[in-house]
């Protein structure tokens, strides 16, 4: 079965809901250590940086940490997640960080909480050997899909070179289909995610990596947002979430073949068949978040982000992209 990472694809555009209201959100001595009771619903894609949660899932972690009840509401589309999360039916949700942008330039009123995975060597641009490098993308026929991560590697990749989209003919179709292009020599140059590009590279010997998100760790990454609203009516349930992540993070370090089946059965394909996708993927642990959510994120990785979101045409309007941050309850966990 393939796996489905519609997460990747930002929503085209967003819908005013009438949700700009600002909530007062909670100090940090006014975080409980006890969760608040009561349920949390939480939206997620079939992707595999948000693993964690499938194994604290599994094995009871949501649980141990107080958790009442946390429902893993699984969405194959992200206009579907982002109406959820937007209407309300959704107390948080797994978003990429480009993702959380576009939701704050819509007026809906999230902070993001906690860092969940980067990818490195799971996103990256591909070449059927006649490119070598960014440069000589010029003039190039390039497959990528619109609006998704591959567009903001794309982006940020020329402007690392003092180019731009239109130095490159674009060949819009969907990542699925741009490793296929690319082998059937339909274009030199493929810009994808995985599984697509472990199956490129397979089939055909000739086809190198020229290019990866591992350039800038963080440009293609995940994060968890919550909703103000909840943020300030359950600061506890939050922190306990936070600490769940931490408490799956330390098993799936000790338990990695176990859990990795656990995460790839919850995302609907194989650890084999994932085996390079789960390489290519780096989940943040809580100490990791202590040290990037006040340092480095904010201060280079989100700037960096926006940017190339902005240059990409998915980020249409100005935000204050470090401002979605909400250090506390990492800082607390």
């Amino acid at each position: 079965m393939t796996i489905s990472m519609n997460r990747r694809q930002v929503m085209a555009g967003a819908t005013a809901l009438g949700l700009a209201a600002t909530f007062r959100t909670a100090r940090a001595d006014d975080i409980p250590s006890t969760p608040e009771a009561g349920g949390i619903k939480m939206g997620l894609e079939p992707w595999l940086g948000y693993g964690q949660w499938h194994v604290a899932n599994k094995k009871g972690l949501f649980k141990a940490n107080g958790l009442d009840s946390v429902e893993l509401v699984n969405f194959t589309q992200d206009a579907d997640l982002n109406a959820a999360l937007a209407s309300g039916q959704l107390d948080c949700a797994c978003v990429a960080t480009h993702t959380s942008m576009a939701f704050a330039a819509a007026g809906l009123p999230i902070k993001i909480v906690l860092l969940l995975d980067v990818s490195m060597t799971a996103d990256a641009m591909l070449s059927d050997g006649s490119v070598a490098s960014i440069p000589e993308l010029k003039g190039k026929q390039i497959a990528y899909e619109e609006g998704t991560t591959s567009d903001l590697l794309l982006n940020y990749a020329l402007a690392a070179n003092n180019m731009t989209i239109g130095d490159i003919q674009k060949v819009p179709m969907p990542a699925a289909d741009a490793g296929s292009a690319l082998i059937a020599g339909k274009v030199p140059v493929a810009v994808t995610y995985e599984p697509y590009l472990t199956t490129a590279m397979k089939q055909n010997a000739k086809v190198k990596m020229i290019y990866s998100a591992s350039v800038e760790p963080g440009l293609i990454s995940d994060v968890l947002v919550v909703n103000e609203k909840f943020l300030k009516e359950k600061p506890g349930q939050i922190l306990a979430l936070v600490k769940t992540w931490g408490t799956a993070y330390s098993d799936y370090t000790a338990n990695t073949t176990d859990d990795r089946a656990i995460i790839a059965q919850a995302v609907g394909d194989t650890p084999e068949n994932l085996a390079t996708a789960f390489d290519g993927v780096k989940y943040y642990s809580l100490a990791e978040n202590k040290t990037a959510i006040g340092g480095d994120f904010p201060s280079k990785v989100m700037p960096a982000v926006k940017d190339a979101a902005t240059k990409a045409g998915i980020l249409t309007k100005d935000i204050d992209a470090p401002g979605l941050i909400d250090p506390r309850f990492v800082a607390a966990a």
